[in-house]
C-alpha cells in the first residue's frame, strides 16, 4: 500500500495473550483525520491472516471513516501456535469474543456502534460470535461466509467417516486431500502469486483435527441459520466454487433478522474482495461501505438493547446477470426487493 494510500490512517500492531497461554496477534486501521464513525471487527478465512491479506480491507475501511481491528487466530498468519491446526473452533470464536469486547468496551469507543466483519470461514466466526453475544452487535458484513462446504471441495465421503476417529489419533498430519484453494478462490492471477508469495498464509494440506472441525462447524451452522437475529449483508461471488453461494440464500430466507441483505455477483469467484479485476472489488466495497453507513448511527447501543423499532424493511438484493442488464440504464449494480409492513 502505498504513502500517500495511507496518509490519512494510522497502522498499528499489537500482540496479547488468550486465556491458554498463546501469543495473538492484533492490528489496527484508524482514521488519522477524524474521529471515527463505529467499529469494525475483522474475521479473516482459514489458512488467511488479516495485516497484510486483509490489508486493502483495512485501509478501505478506515478511510471511510471506521476503526477497523483485525486478530490473527490461533496457528495462522502472526499468530502463535501449530500452523493452521484448530483443536477445537470454538476456542478461536471464544479469543475473538475476548479481544473485540476489550476493544469495544474500552473508553475510547464504548459509545460506537460496533460491527463484525468475517470472510469465509470468518463468516462463520462471526456468526457464532454473534451466538454467544446476540444483543451485543450492530450488525455483521459476512463476505462468502462458510455456512457449508461446497461439493467440489469437501473431502472424499470415505475420508469424511474415518476423520472423527484418525483425528483423535493423529490429529496434526496434513493428510486430508483438497483441491488447491488459491486456484479455486482467486480469479486474478497476480493476485494469486501476491498470495502464493505471503509467508503468513497456510498453503498446504488441512489437518486432519482442522478438517473435522471446519466439517461439524459448518454442519453445525448449516442447521441453525434460524437463530441468527442481528441486522446483516451478505455478499457472494455466483462463481463461488469454495463456499456454496446457496447456502448465503438459505441464510437470508432463515434468519429472523429484520434487517437484512443479500447481494450476488455474476461472474465472481470467493474471493471477491480481492481476487477480483478492480472494478468488480470496488463495486462490491461501495455495496458494504453503503450498508455500514445506513447503520452507524446508533452509537452506544445495539438494536436490540436500545429497544429500536424494528426496520419496515428487508432488502433482498440478488444481483444476476438478467437483473444486472435490465437495470444498466439506470447506472444500478443490484436489485433490491423490500418487504414491509
Amino acid at each position: 500500500m502505498s504513502g500517500d494510500q495511507l496518509s490519512n490512517i494510522k497502522y498499528e500492531e499489537e500482540f496479547i495473550q488468550n486465556s491458554r497461554g498463546v501469543k495473538l496477534f492484533t492490528c489496527r486501521w484508524l482514521p488519522a483525520d477524524r474521529e471515527a464513525k463505529a467499529i469494525i471487527c475483522l474475521c479473516h478465512g482459514y489458512g488467511m491472516e488479516c495485516s497484510i491479506f486483509m490489508e486493502d480491507t483495512g485501509v478501505r475501511l478506515a478511510k471511510a471513516g471506521y476503526a477497523v481491528f483485525g486478530i490473527d487466530l490461533e496457528g495462522h498468519g502472526k499468530s502463535a501456535g501449530t500452523r493452521c491446526y484448530i483443536k477445537n473452533f470454538d476456542d478461536l470464536v471464544m479469543d475473538s469474543v475476548t479481544f473485540f469486547r476489550s476493544v469495544a468496551e474500552s473508553i475510547e469507543y464504548r459509545e460506537k456502534a460496533r460491527f463484525l466483519y468475517g470472510e469465509s470461514m470468518g463468516g462463520v466466526v462471526a456468526l457464532l460470535i454473534h451466538r454467544k453475544q446476540p444483543n451485543y452487535w450492530n450488525g455483521a458484513v459476512l463476505v462468502a461466509p462458510m455456512c457449508k462446504i461446497a461439493e467440489e471441495i469437501k473431502p472424499h465421503p470415505l475420508v469424511i467417516s474415518i476423520l472423527k476417529k484418525l483425528s483423535l489419533i493423529i490429529p496434526t498430519w496434513k493428510i486430508v486431500p483438497t483441491e488447491n484453494i488459491i486456484d479455486s478462490a482467486f480469479k486474478d492471477p497476480e493476485k494469486r502469486q501476491k498470495i502464493r508469495a505471503n509467508p503468513y498464509i497456510y498453503q498446504d494440506k488441512p489437518r486432519l483435527k482442522t478438517g473435522y472441525e471446519l466439517l461439524v462447524t459448518s454442519l453445525d451452522m448449516e442447521k441453525r441459520l434460524d437463530e441468527v437475529s442481528l441486522p446483516f449483508l451478505v455478499v457472494h461471488g455466483e462463481d463461488d466454487k469454495v463456499t456454496d453461494p446457496s447456502v448465503s440464500k438459505l441464510l437470508y430466507t432463515s434468519a429472523k433478522s429484520s434487517d437484512k441483505t443479500l447481494k450476488l455477483y455474476p461472474d465472481m469467484w470467493h474471493g471477491l474482495t480481492y481476487g477480483e479485476p478492480p472494478e468488480h472489488i470496488e463495486l462490491v466495497f461501495s455495496d458494504i461501505v453503503a450498508w455500514l453507513g445506513k447503520r452507524s448511527g446508533t452509537a452506544g447501543r445495539c438494536p436490540e438493547d436500545a429497544h429500536l423499532e424494528k426496520s419496515s424493511v428487508a432488502e433482498y438484493a440478488m444481483m444476476s446477470a438478467e437483473s444486472e442488464r435490465k437495470l444498466a440504464n439506470d447506472n444500478l449494480s443490484s436489485k433490491t426487493l423490500h418487504n414491509g409492513f
